[in-house]
């Protein structure tokens, strides 16, 4: 997810604080950034094109601007290119040449082009093999 130290150790003792199993908690709140919705919705090629998307100002989430890519979207929100943005070569071949599936905890709206968080994620969410268990472990004689 392209996270620093820090901001990462922020993240597991959050998810060690909640009522769900720390793990699935941590996995949520991965995959429920900004920057990674952009890149699972098929906005952008990669998470750090999309955190860049991000930065610059090209989306909005609700009808408002949105330039932290570590903004935690909520169930029902809707994620969008600007306008302008739509113009731009990096979204509109990413658009055509998805990297990956978009999740089934994100909706899609190809006439649009609009995103909304339809369902939270799940740990089985992850398009990639990861052991969370031994990341929460680590951290848990760190905290």
């Amino acid at each position: 997810y392209g996270l620093g130290e820090r901001q990462f150790r922020r993240l597991v003792a959050e998810a060690r604080r909640g009522r769900k199993a720390a793990g699935d908690q941590l996995v949520e709140f991965l995959e429920r950034r900004l920057d990674n919705v952009v890149f699972r919705a098929g906005y952008a090629t990669t998470i750090p094109a999309a955190r860049q998307l991000v930065n610059h100002g090209h989306f909005t989430v609700n009808g408002r601007t949105a330039d932290v890519p570590s903004f935690r979207v909520k169930l029902g929100d809707v994620v969008r290119p600007k306008e302008r943005s739509l113009k731009l070569d990096v979204i509109t071949t990413s658009l055509l040449e998805l990297s990956l599936i978009r999740p089934d905890w994100i909706e899609f709206d190809d006439a649009t082009l609009t995103t909304t968080v339809a369902a939270l994620p799940k740990p089985d969410s992850v398009p990639f093999p990861v052991d969370v268990s031994s990341v929460i472990e680590y951290y848990a004689k760190r905290l």
